[in-house]
């Protein structure tokens, strides 16, 4: 286990070679926001009437589900509680994301999460 987790640092660590500071920064941001680790707002905006249509805030991400058309946020409400919202998007609906507080970023490091919990799912039998 101790080589594989050497050799993923590795890889990650040449995959970093060559970014400029602000992919870094960026890549690592994001990784802190997926991990709800960041207070955020998103807000969705009617561009025909002007208005906001709907606000989230708190340790939201947008997951890796969401499309062209919809928008999947999931959001940390407790310990080990979630809340998952889908959101249709169209022609005059938009969104943005604000990150609520400055974060710390490394800029000369790429931020790797290892999550054991992952790798080995859990079974329900019914």
């Amino acid at each position: 286990m101790k080589k594989t987790l050497i050799l993923a640092a590795a890889v990650f660590a040449l995959a970093a070679c060559g970014q400029n500071d602000s992919r870094v920064a960026s890549r690592n941001l994001a990784t802190a926001a997926d991990n709800f680790e960041l207070n955020r707002r998103i807000v969705f905006y009617n561009g025909i009437t002007n208005d906001y249509m709907l606000t989230i805030e708190g340790l939201c991400s947008k997951d890796d589900t969401s499309t062209d058309r919809k928008l999947s946020i999931t959001c940390k409400t407790g310990a080990g509680t979630f809340k998952r919202h889908l959101l249709g998007l169209s022609d005059n609906v938009t969104y943005f994301i604000e990150q609520m507080e400055a974060a710390p970023a490394n800029v000369y490091h790429y931020r790797v999460v290892f999550k054991p919990s992952t790798l080995i799912n859990d079974y329900e039998l019914k």
